[in-house]
């Protein structure tokens, strides 16, 4: 079952829609789903409703609303990939994870006080979900193709639960430079484990379009979904 809900800012500045997917059973545990530059669009949607058929309560809060709420693109489209990229550069990340939070005790307060949280994210979602990891309570967290993790190493003291993150080879936004500084920074924190896809680039797990890469997308979600049940129940 799916809805859309409406959660309170934490800073009281306003209130943003959350996509919701919902198992056909008590949830497992909850599982935030944050999005790309494309906004919570057809692909996040479908992604919550995968996790919601493995037994989770999926909640892909809206992060651009303080810019224009419910922007959905296609990255297929080139004029539309320009328009996330050009959202991206407004897009206030710190408001974002603070929108997170309040995502995390919405669900928290759906689950009841002993419920787990996770999230995972994707491109700039998976961007936030290393800052979700270092700066929330949340009780793991997975990020696809990360950008920029090299500006935020300085952070990863502050990550006390498992974040797993997949990292494209060939990504066209992370060059292999940054990818080495990953691996240097991160492969000695007990908390975090690394998986290279060699070959693969930016997006190549999205649910829809030109960008997936099917063999390399179904390993990750393998991997993905195996973390999440043993983190989260």
């Amino acid at each position: 079952m799916t809805d859309t809900l409406t959660l309170d800012a934490l800073d009281g500045s306003g209130s943003f829609n959350v996509y919701v997917a919902r198992p056909d059973e008590r949830p497992r545990a909850a599982i935030i789903v944050i999005q790309e530059i494309f906004g919570v669009n057809r692909g996040i949607r479908r992604k919550c409703d995968t996790l919601a058929a493995n037994g989770y309560l999926a909640i892909a809060p809206d992060l651009f609303w303080r810019l224009e709420p419910g922007i959905e693109l296609d990255p297929d489209v080139p004029s539309e990939m320009q328009a996330g990229l050009d959202w991206m550069g407004k897009f206030d990340q710190d408001k974002g994870i603070a929108d997170i939070e309040a995502t995390i005790r919405g669900a928290r307060a759906q689950l009841g006080d002993d419920g787990k949280v996770g999230a995972v994210g994707y491109c700039l979602g998976g961007r936030l979900a290393y800052m979700t990891a270092a700066r929330t309570d949340v009780d793991a967290t997975v990020g696809y193709y990360a950008v920029g993790i090299d500006g935020l190493l300085g952070e990863k003291h502050g990550i006390a639960h498992p974040l797993m993150l997949h990292i494209a080879g060939k990504d066209g936004f992370v060059d292999n430079a940054t990818q080495a500084k990953m691996h240097d920074g991160l492969d000695d924190h007990l908390k975090v484990t690394l998986h290279d896809y060699p070959g693969e680039d930016h997006g190549f797990a999205t649910e829809i379009g030109a960008r997936r890469s099917d063999t390399a997308a179904k390993l990750a979600d393998e991997r993905t979904i195996a973390f999440f049940a043993e983190h989260l129940g």
